[in-house]
């Protein structure tokens, strides 16, 4: 591929620089040309695997031949109507299928909207509408987006709500239990009594949002006995369960949603991202009887359920069933846990692997100084994403501590492709460690 220094990507990265505000934060200065599967390659010729999968975006893959074909189709016919205005085929298909599959209390009915916090907010506005309270409950640590509410319910300050001003009122956190760090779920249920006691009346709350595992947190994972404790404290008060899969849905985790792992069913899910294989759509379904609550007109938006990106989520759901993509998250989050251990047990890198979980391929690993939990190492992490990156591994740091590595490998990537990136990965890290005691 010819590049002149005009369309270089240092060249491009100072345009970026010229033209787009700071605040839009871009990881990997690299930019990019072609992607197809789990490869990516710039604009300079240079061939990356893609772990980070447009942050649990294209889960069939970047540019799946069957996502690219049913948007090639709709295409054809029309690309917009604005489903309030005149509806059509896709949009009513795709809702049925996500009502038949999607673990909540049934019947269930799902509206379509743009991105995963504008689903965070319509499932909050329709259990606030539904039972006529204001608080929501959300857990140190989450992430559920950056609109202004999106913002209030994330938690964690840095970079997402600092400097932004003051939050909606009535949303409250508990702390999120991570047995690593010695938080167990039987101190965040007693929190959870001691603020109906102290701080709000359990009647003033409208809902409880968790994720069933946490994306930007750390990819920390909800454990069955905490989210059974939910369920059983928003029956007891009258509260809507949320969970929100905008990361971790459509077979990340082994199953199509991570919820499925514990059994608990919720009122609401909130999905996004790998919906519709790269093309912009999130989902809210839910219990019919809390669905319907809100008036004709109360919920919509101008691009919610677009065709195109209806087209490519009902391809994405014919992918993910008949490629087995549930258990091909199993095999690639096998490929990636074992080799991580054997990282971990090796000389060259004793205590700097503090923790590795994941349910299926939704892997992460911690990075400590010492074997010490108490001692995050974010400088490693990040020199460890850059480096990575020289040697054509893309990855995704994450957490509350700055110093988690997340896996997100399309799912469907081959072994050696995942086997590739991993010894890239295991070299680099080796180097950033060597240079540290040099």
């Amino acid at each position: 591929m010819g590049v002149t220094a005009a369309d270089s990507n240092a060249a491009l990265q100072a345009r970026r620089e010229a033209a787009v505000p700071r605040g839009l934060g871009i990881q990997l200065p690299v930019f990019a040309a072609k992607a197809e599967n789990a490869e990516i390659t710039d604009i300079e010729g240079k061939r990356y695997i893609d772990f980070g999968a447009g942050i649990a975006v294209v889960n069939t893959g970047h540019l799946h031949p069957k996502v690219k074909a049913a948007v090639a189709a709709q295409l054809e016919n029309f690309s917009h109507t604005c489903i309030q205005v005149m509806p059509y085929e896709g949009y009513i298909r795709l809702a049925e299928r996500l009502n038949a599959v999607v673990p909540t209390r049934g019947p269930r009915k799902t509206v379509f909207l743009t991105t995963g916090a504008e689903a965070i907010e319509n499932a909050v506005k329709i259990a606030r509408h539904h039972t006529g309270r204001n608080g929501v409950i959300a857990f140190s640590g989450a992430f559920h987006g950056r609109t202004l509410l999106g913002m209030a319910l994330t938690g964690k300050v840095v970079p997402y709500k600092a400097g932004f001003g003051s939050m909606p009122g009535e949303v409250f956190h508990l702390p999120f239990p991570v047995a690593y760090h010695g938080k167990e779920v039987e101190q965040t249920l007693e929190a959870l009594e001691v603020m109906f006691r102290a701080d709000v009346d359990p009647k003033r709350i409208a809902a409880m949002i968790i994720e069933p595992v946490q994306g930007e947190g750390g990819f920390y994972i909800a454990q069955a006995e905490l989210l059974a404790g939910i369920r059983r404290i928003c029956d007891e008060h009258g509260i809507v369960m949320i969970v929100d899969e905008v990361q971790t849905g459509f077979a990340r985790t082994g199953k199509l949603f991570a919820i499925e792992h514990s059994g608990v069913q919720p009122d609401i899910i909130t999905m996004a991202k790998s919906l519709a294989g790269g093309f912009p759509l999130s989902a809210v379904t839910g219990k019919a009887e809390i669905m319907d609550s809100p008036m004709a007109g109360g919920l919509g938006g101008t691009y919610g359920g677009n065709p195109l990106a209806c087209a490519a989520g009902n391809a994405v759901l014919d992918v993910i069933e008949e490629e087995g993509l549930c258990a091909r998250a199993d095999q690639i989050g096998e490929i990636i846990v074992s080799a991580l251990k054997e990282m971990q047990a090796s000389n060259s890198l004793k205590g700097v692997i503090g923790d590795i979980r994941g349910l299926g391929a939704m892997v992460a690993m911690e990075l400590v100084a010492g074997d010490d939990a108490n001692r995050p190492d974010p400088d490693l992490t990040k020199a460890l994403v850059a480096r990575a990156a020289q040697k054509g591994l893309v990855l995704l740091s994450c957490g509350v501590r700055g110093n988690v590595i997340r896996f997100l490998v399309p799912l469907t990537a081959s072994d050696s492709l995942v086997k590739e990136g991993m010894g890239i990965l295991g070299e680099a890290l080796r180097e950033c460690v060597a240079e540290r005691t040099a």
